[in-house]
């Protein structure tokens, strides 16, 4: 896909969906900034890569300030911003329980975070994709918005909130030839999961995933280069799940079929 001449930006780049989603986009010829906390050790990841256009500018998620001084950077030195991937996002399992259980600190400083990044960033790239006649927004999301679970309510109700501002913004800047959509990683082979997953919870989720396997980050790169290009140019406010086909099936699939596919 050729994205010659195209400026994007992601946030939270430096590895996992993000940084796939970075180098994917530099890949296909996007000129890419990657909003990241740590300059100095994000620019040696890039300097592996000499052919491709991927520049680090600081971003910190926590630091409301730095999202209108990341955008202003990408805007003063390229004038533009073509294409925007919204890939932040946090939970905190050790306290994100069921509705009674849970921290309600917690509950709102996750929302808080997940939705008020996407809303935040978004609000201050729009105006200059309208003034450069269009550009895409994909924000990545997750199955937990839109699969209901026992616990982790501030997480689910934080990515629900994520996909129903990605069909707002579609919506409401349709006209200016803005897209918007959102892609919803599901099991994910994340440094950061692999490392904390249990065997056990690995394999019970996997018996509900028919394609038996869990995403990679490059899966979900994939589907937000398709958003990014002209290749989705008829696509807006789309909410698409990449999760291998979990939670498609009716609950006998885990018992006759899923588990046996695991344990092989």
């Amino acid at each position: 896909m050729n994205l010659n001449d195209k400026v994007a930006l992601v946030t939270s780049a430096t590895r996992g969906i993000g940084f796939a989603s970075a180098l994917k986009l530099a890949e296909n010829g996007a000129t890419v900034y990657m909003g990241v906390r740590r300059l100095e050790s994000t620019q040696e990841i890039v300097d592996k890569y000499p052919n491709l256009k991927m520049i680090p500018v600081f971003f910190d998620a926590y630091k409301v300030e730095s999202y209108k001084e990341m955008v202003q950077t990408v805007i003063e030195k390229e004038g533009k911003i073509d294409i925007l991937v919204n890939n932040f996002g946090t939970g905190r399992p050790e306290k994100d329980f069921d509705l009674v259980n849970g921290d309600e600190d917690a509950f709102f400083e996750i929302i808080e975070s997940n939705l008020g990044s996407v809303y935040r960033i978004s609000k201050l790239v729009v105006p200059h994709m309208i003034n450069n006649g269009g550009g895409s927004i994909v924000n990545i999301s997750s199955i937990g918005g839109s699969v209901p679970d026992i616990s982790r309510i501030g997480y689910g109700v934080s990515k629900a909130a994520v996909n129903n501002i990605t069909q707002q913004i579609a919506m409401q800047y349709a006209r200016n030839n803005i897209r918007c959509n959102a892609v919803l990683p599901g099991l994910t082979a994340t440094d950061a999961a692999i490392d904390n997953m249990p065997e056990d919870f690995r394999k019970s989720f996997l018996s509900h995933v028919p394609l038996n396997r869990m995403g990679t980050p490059e899966d979900m790169a994939n589907a937000v280069l398709f958003f990014a290009s002209d290749m989705s140019s008829y696509v807006t406010g789309h909410i698409m799940e990449v999760s291998g086909g979990y939670h498609l099936g009716t609950p006998q699939y885990a018992d006759f079929v899923g588990r046996k596919m695991v344990e092989q």
